[in-house]
């Protein structure tokens, strides 16, 4: 008996006196939804509105407001600009919830998170690869949602952000007259980024590295492409002026990667 007492104290002590480690009873999920809507609509209490959505969750885990509340806390973060965890939960929706029809704004939601943290070109662009790859998924999984074409719009703007990336190490490659090295920089944007705004330069920076390299054919090539695809840029007219002072002309050799890469965009 004395044993049973001395076990039962301790627990009447915590009943008297308060127990922190005592769980509060678990409030209807309706009122802490609505409590996180509140908090949503005040704008300046993101990081509390989706601890209110979160608590939806971990007291009702099967609950259709569980569903709902799972978005909701991801928009929250993405709003309060919290991206690491509003990529997380958006990624546990559409893992959970693949077929609801939030599935395309959540994934909407990670391309967008990286998007944001898009840095200028001199920086490391691996956010912008992650927001491309995101954003890809949401054209290709979801094509006939409004979220696909704001999602066309980032990944145009994220993929010139990739091309700048590699016209700037291309451009210091050939200050330090690592031609090759430019050349391979040079070929990237024209074969996987060649719907951009850098493709002229690029095109017009082939021409200059292959004449130094002697490699005049493909010079030849890629001023001609830049001159047939865009006949007024700037660009075509300085490839136009070094080819010919090598004493050439502007000539496409269909069997040159360069004219491969635009036959097979269709373009040219």
């Amino acid at each position: 008996m004395l044993a049973l007492a001395l076990l039962v104290i301790p627990l009447g002590a915590c009943s008297l006196f308060g127990d922190k480690d005592v769980q509060a009873p678990d409030e209807p999920a309706d009122k802490l939804y609505n409590e996180g809507v509140y908090l949503l609509n005040r704008k300046s209490e993101y990081k509390d509105a989706a601890k209110k959505f979160e608590e939806v969750e971990r007291q009702h885990p099967y609950s259709e407001w569980a569903r709902k509340a799972l978005i909701m806390s991801a928009y929250a973060r993405y709003e309060g600009k919290e991206y690491d965890e509003a990529v997380n939960a958006a990624k546990r929706y559409v893992t959970l919830h693949p077929g609801s029809p939030d599935a395309a704004y959540a994934q909407y939601l990670i391309g967008s998170s990286y998007f944001d943290q898009i840095t200028d070109i001199t920086r490391d662009q691996a956010r912008t690869e992650r927001a491309v790859a995101a954003l890809e998924e949401v054209v290709r999984k979801y094509p006939n949602t409004e979220y696909a074409m704001s999602a066309k719009r980032k990944i145009d703007i994220g993929r010139d952000q990739l091309a700048g990336k590699e016209m700037l190490v291309g451009r210091y490659y050939m200050d330090k007259k690592d031609f090759t090295g430019a050349i391979n920089r040079f070929k990237i944007v024209v074969t996987q980024y060649q719907t951009t705004r850098h493709v002229e330069e690029a095109l017009a920076r082939l021409t200059e590295a292959y004449m130094a390299l002697g490699v005049v054919n493909e010079a030849q090539t890629a001023a001609a492409v830049l001159g047939h695809n865009f006949p007024d840029s700037r660009w075509y007219a300085d490839a136009y002026k070094l080819v010919k002072s090598g004493g050439v002309e502007p000539a496409e050799n269909k069997g040159s990667w360069i004219s491969r890469a635009f036959k097979k965009l269709g373009v040219g």
